[in-house]
Formats: structure tokens, sequence, C-alpha cells
């Protein structure tokens, strides 16, 4: 049997270097995690064309005036109406982007111009934070109820991990990331959860049984046991987020970029970190309560 518990060194050893990569990526001004304007606020413009321009014609003249990176979706569902979400833009700025729309794609009604404020980003990153801090606190109560403390917080590392390897990989490749990306970072959390509840669920029956089988041959066995089950649960959920990141344009470029990196690092998580960082918590117990106390 494969001693999953045995290579906990590899494992970490792997997950920390990742992590200290995309840290320092992260820390290097204008390298690190590119926030978007429902984060750092922009201009928001919602133009009715008398054509039907697709969102690709679009995106080629907001490229063409430095915008690259836009936001562009379509608005109603008759094919003239047009959201536009760009960095914030001056009075001049805009009107040259005005011009070159009506010049490359007829003429239009301005329905909308919006300054989207910052302040709305830091609320949304503040809200975010706490809803990442709540889910916390739920799942660890849970998992505390459910198993032992100690897999709550096995858990609760393993969910962290999964975290920082998105944000470290994010900012690795450099994608832009705005408000869906806080939904898929939640989506990330609540899979990887999951994904461990499953292995520590199988740990649990099979301890019933073990006898004087050692701790850390029960958990291989259970991850064994649970392996079929989590590497194909993954790789059927990671084909249908291909299938967004490929055919789903870019206004949802970023949500599937990060539901790939998040749900490969959960499963790898759910694997290698949670279940033999428990173990290892379990059996520094053992020996501490094993020792004899000096007298």
């Amino acid at each position: 049997m494969f001693d999953y518990v045995g290579r906990h060194r590899i494992w970490f050893s792997a997950s920390a270097a990742v992590i200290l990569v995309g840290l320092v990526f992260l820390a290097i001004p204008g390298v690190g995690l590119r926030l978007g304007i429902d984060f750092t606020g922009g201009t928001l413009a919602e133009l009715r064309f008398d054509g039907q321009p697709s969102t690709g014609q679009i995106r080629e003249v907001l490229d063409a005036k430095g915008l690259g990176g836009s936001i562009v979706q379509k608005v109603g569902t008759d094919g003239h109406g047009a959201l536009i979400r760009t960095r914030a833009l001056s009075a001049g700025q805009r009107a040259e982007m005005f011009e070159s729309m009506e010049k490359s794609l007829g003429a239009y009604k301005v329905m909308r111009l919006e300054e989207v404020n910052g302040v709305i980003g830091k609320e949304l990153t503040r809200k975010a934070l706490l809803a990442l801090v709540v889910a916390n606190l739920g799942m660890v109560a849970y998992i505390s109820l459910r198993f032992e403390f100690k897999f709550a917080i096995a858990a609760v590392v393993a969910l962290i991990h999964d975290v920082l390897v998105t944000l470290g990989c994010l900012a690795m490749i450099g994608l832009e990331v705005n408000g869906p990306f806080v939904a898929a970072i939640l989506t990330v959390v609540g899979y990887s959860i999951n994904d461990t509840i499953v292995v520590y669920d199988r740990i649990r029956e099979n301890l019933k049984s073990a006898g004087k089988k050692q701790l850390s041959e029960t958990v291989n066995r259970s991850i064994a046991e649970t392996l079929t089950r989590s590497i194909n649960t993954s790789l059927t959920t990671l084909l249908a987020v291909v299938a967004v990141l490929v055919f789903g344009g870019q206004t949802i470029r970023e949500f599937a970029v990060t539901l790939l990196i998040g749900i490969t690092a959960g499963t790898y998580s759910s694997i290698f970190i949670a279940s033999p960082l428990w173990v290892l918590w379990k059996n520094k117990e053992r020996g501490a309560k094993a020792r004899p106390r000096a007298a």
C-alpha cells in the first residue's frame, strides 16, 4: 500500500514551495495580483448600438485605445446592448473611446455612464474576507461535532493551503481578478472541504475495526479507498470547468481559471495535506501521553 502519511515531508515541502513562490509574486509591486475595477474602481458605460456588434468587436476597439483587459458584456436579448467596464477614464479619454466606437461599430446611444468608486472594492474585499472567516468558523464547529477538533483544524489548514496556492498561481500568471473571483474562491473552499470530509468519514469507519494497527496504516488505507472517488469527481468537475474556460468567453475567464487552479489544489490537499497533518498531530499527542512524567 502506498505510504501517503510516511511521505508527508514531500507533500508539505511541495506545497510550501508553491506557496512561497506565490507569496513572492504577490509581494512584488506591479507583478502580483492584478485587481480589476470591481476592487479598484473605474468607468462603467452601457451602450445601445443601432447594429449588433459582438463582444469581440467591441473589445478590439477598446484594445486599440489601450484599454485591454476591459470587461464587455452583452445586455438584453436583441444583441444591440453592451455593458463596458474599464479603468477610470477622464472626460477626454471617454470622448475618444466613444468616437472610436462610433467610427468602428456604427451609431449608438449612451444609456448609462458611471464612475465606479474604489470604496466599493474595499467593501467587497472586506465582505469577502468576512465570508471566508465565517465559513471557516462554521466548518470548525461542524467538523468538531461530527469528528473531533483536531480533524477540524487540519481541514482548515488545508483550506488555507488551497486559497494561498490559488492566489499565488493567479499572481504568477498575472490574471486580473474581479467580482466573480470572490465567488470562485468560496466555491473552491466548499468543494475542498467536501472532498476532505469524504476522506475523514472513511478514516472514522476504519478506525472502528483497526484494532492495534498503527494510525498511519489505517489512514493510508482510508485514503487509498477514497482515492478513486476523489480523482474521478475532480476530473469530472474539471472537464466542465475547462469547457467553460474554452467556450465561455472573456467575461468568465478569470472565474474559470480560478476554479481550475482551486479545485486541483483542493483535491491535492484533501489527499496529501489534511489527513497526514491530522496523523502527525495525533501521534504527537499520543507520544506526549506515553512519556513518563518527571518526578
